[in-house]
C-alpha cells in the first residue's frame, strides 16, 4: 500500500555513503536501489556501502525472520501459550506468554496463571494479585504450529470475579436454560478506524487537512479510496487461520475506516470471538505501525462514526411465526431502552445523533429496511415472516460479552408488566 510503503521510501532517501544507520529495508528495496545506481552508472563511490548494508543490515533482519519464523515443532512437545484478557479500563487487551508441555484441545487442560492488576487498574498495589482463567482456545497464526492464543477472564484469589470479567455474568445468562433451549445467535459487525501513528490522524487523509467528503469510499476501490486494505485482507486471513468464525469485510463510508463481521455465533462464543478477533486486529497494526481506535466518533463533523451492529436471533425467531417472536422482543428492547444505552460503548452519544445512518441515542425506534433506527428488520425477515433483528445502537467499542448477553436477557428472560406492554405497543404501533 502506497501509505505503509512511503516511511521506507523517505528512509531510502536518507542514505548516503556516510550513513551507516539506515531503516531496516527488504532484500527487494536494496535490489531496487542496485539497480537504479547501475543504470545511472554513479556506483563506484558506494560500492563499500552497499556489501556493508546488505550484510549487515538486511542479513541481521534475516536473522531475525528465520528466528521468528522458526518451526520448533520437530524438536520439542512443548509450546507457547499467549494468555489474553481484558485491562482496567474494559476495552484495553493485554497478554503474555508461557510454555505448556504438550499440545492442548479444551482450556480446562490449561493452567490457571496471575498477573500484576495493580499495574492495569484492576487491583491495589497491596493486593494486586489477579488470577486468570482460561477460557476459550484459538491457535496463534502469528507463532504458527501448535502455538495458542488463550481467551481469559479475571477473579480474584478467592475465586471472586473482578468488576472488569463482564464475561463471568454473561455465562450465566447463557447457562440458563431458557436460553440455551433458544440457541440465540449473532452476528456482530466490528467497526474499527486506522490512525496514522504520530499525528493521530486516520490512515490516508493529508495530515491537518480532510480528503473528500463520503461518497466514493464504501466498499471502494483505488489509491484515492481505499487506506488500509492490506491490514484489514492480512486480518481476515488471521481469522481463518485462528479459528474465528469471521464471515466477511469490506471498506466502510468515512475513509481510513473498515467493518468485519463475526457470526453467525452461538452464545458466549460470540464474545470470546470478537475478542479474539480485536487482539488479531491489535497485533497486526502493531507490526505495520498504526494505530487502532475503537473510538465511536473518532473524527466530529459529517463523518460517519463507527459501531458495532448486532444481529440477534433465537430458535423462535428463525422458525415459523418468527416475524411475531420477533416483535415482541423489539417491545421488550424498547423498555429496558436506557440499560441498553448505558451499556452500549462509552462515548456513544458523539455517535447516536440521529445522522450518519443512526437514530437519536434518547429515542427508541424500530422499522424494516430503516438504518435510522434502533432496530432494524430486514426486508426478507418481514417477506418470509422469520428470521432475525439487528440492534444498531452498540458503539464500536463495545464488550460484546455484555451486549450478547443483555439481548438474551431483555428478550428470553425479563418480563414487562401487561400495562407497560401495552403502552409500548401503542406507542410502536406493534400489535403483538
Amino acid at each position: 500500500m502506497a501509505q505503509i510503503m512511503a516511511p521506507t521510501i523517505q528512509c531510502q532517501m536518507r542514505i548516503t555513503k556516510n550513513s551507516l544507520t539506515a531503516s531496516p529495508m527488504t532484500a527487494k528495496t536494496w535490489s531496487s536501489l542496485l539497480l537504479k545506481q547501475k543504470k545511472s552508472g554513479n556506483t563506484k563511490s558506494l560500492s563499500k556501502f552497499r556489501v556493508y548494508a546488505l550484510k549487515s543490515e538486511n542479513s541481521t533482519i534475516n536473522r531475525l525472520e528465520n528466528l521468528l519464523n522458526l518451526d520448533v515443532t520437530p524438536y520439542t512437545d512443548k509450546i507457547i501459550a499467549e494468555y489474553i484478557w481484558i485491562g482496567g479500563s474494559g476495552i484495553d487487551l493485554r497478554s503474555k506468554s508461557r510454555t505448556i508441555s504438550r499440545p492442548v484441545e479444551h482450556p480446562s487442560e490449561l493452567p490457571k496463571w496471575n498477573y500484576d492488576g495493580s499495574s492495569t487498574g484492576q487491583a491495589p498495589g497491596e493486593d494486586s494479585e489477579v488470577i486468570l482463567y482460561p477460557q476459550a482456545i484459538f491457535k496463534d497464526p502469528f507463532r504458527g504450529g501448535n502455538n495458542i492464543l488463550v481467551i481469559c477472564d479475571t477473579y480474584t484469589p478467592a475465586g471472586e470475579p473482578i468488576p472488569t470479567n463482564k464475561r463471568a455474568r454473561a455465562a450465566e445468562i447463557f447457562s440458563n436454560q431458557k436460553v440455551i433451549n433458544e440457541v440465540p445467535w449473532y452476528g456482530i459487525e466490528q467497526e474499527y478506524t486506522l490512525m496514522q501513528t504520530n499525528v493521530r490522524w486516520p490512515l490516508g487523509w493529508p495530515v491537518g487537512g480532510y480528503p473528500g467528503p463520503q461518497g466514493p469510499y464504501y466498499c471502494g476501490v483505488g489509491a484515492d479510496k481505499s487506506f488500509g486494505r492490506d491490514i484489514s485482507d492480512a486480518h481476515y486471513k488471521a481469522c481463518l487461520y485462528a479459528g474465528i468464525n469471521i464471515s466477511g469485510t469490506n471498506g466502510e463510508v468515512m475513509p481510513g475506516q473498515w467493518e468485519y463481521q463475526v457470526g453467525p455465533s452461538v452464545g458466549i462464543e460470540a464474545g470470546d470471538h470478537i475478542w479474539c478477533s480485536r487482539y488479531l486486529l491489535e497485533r497486526i497494526t502493531e507490526q505495520i505501525g498504526v494505530v487502532l481506535t475503537l473510538d465511536p466518533k473518532p473524527i466530529e463533523g459529517d463523518w460517519n462514526g463507527a459501531g458495532c451492529h448486532t444481529n440477534y436471533s433465537t430458535k423462535s425467531m428463525r422458525e415459523e411465526g418468527g416475524f411475531e417472536v420477533i416483535k415482541k422482543a423489539i417491545l421488550n428492547l424498547s423498555l429496558r431502552h436506557k440499560e441498553h444505552i448505558s451499556a452500549y460503548g462509552e462515548g456513544n452519544e458523539r455517535r447516536l445523533t440521529g445522522k450518519h445512518e443512526t437514530a437519536s441515542i434518547n429515542t427508541f425506534s424500530w422499522g424494516v429496511a430503516n438504518r435510522g433506527c434502533s432496530i432494524r428488520v430486514g426486508r426478507d425477515t418481514e417477506k418470509q415472516g422469520k428470521g432475525y433483528l439487528e440492534d444498531r445502537r452498540p458503539a464500536s467499542n463495545m464488550d460484546p460479552y455484555i451486549v450478547t448477553s443483555l439481548l438474551a436477557e431483555t428478550t428470553l428472560l425479563w418480563e414487562p408488566t401487561l400495562e407497560a406492554e401495552a403502552l409500548a405497543a401503542q406507542k410502536l404501533s406493534l400489535k403483538v
